[in-house]
């Protein structure tokens, strides 16, 4: 797998059937380890173990229904009342990260309406936060520390 430009991080990969799997300690199982799957799993261990991010409160592929069709949001931080605070969109480390992207995840945001959006390839890194009255967003200089939000 591609270097990304995220910390090390101790991945628990193996082998079965031919298939290559990467343990994901949030949704406690081993997952196909994709290019998009090794980006996710260096970035959730990044908000956990650098940004003080609570295990508890991240879910992986989320489900959502966006005009009747499900959905998946990649990693979705909760607040302690369950209620969605921030959606995270995973590229693999080709592909760039373009209009269409922040697209995908604000489509998805019009389900979950929280208060910050990111979107990562694992190279580059882009976060914003919603502002609702105004009806606009504003891109972040960094990831925020779980206790800046």
């Amino acid at each position: 797998m591609p270097s990304l430009n995220l910390p090390p991080f101790d991945a628990k990969v193996k082998h079965a059937e031919g298939k290559a799997l990467i343990f994901d300690i949030v949704r406690r199982r081993y997952v196909a380890l994709t290019p998009e799957e090794w980006v996710r799993q260096h970035f959730v261990h990044f908000l956990i173990e650098h940004k003080g991010y609570p295990q508890a409160l991240l879910a992986n592929e989320v489900q959502i229904m966006l005009n009747n069709t499900a959905k998946r949001c990649d990693t979705v931080l909760y607040r302690r009342d369950l209620t969605a605070r921030m959606i995270v969109e995973y590229k693999a480390p080709e592909v760039e990260i373009t209009q269409a992207v922040f697209d995908q995840i604000t489509r998805y945001n019009r389900v979950l309406r929280v208060d910050y959006l990111i979107v990562s390839n694992g190279i580059n890194h882009y976060c914003c936060r919603m502002d609702y009255g105004e009806n606009r967003y504003t891109f972040l200089p960094d990831i925020p520390l779980y206790t800046e939000l």
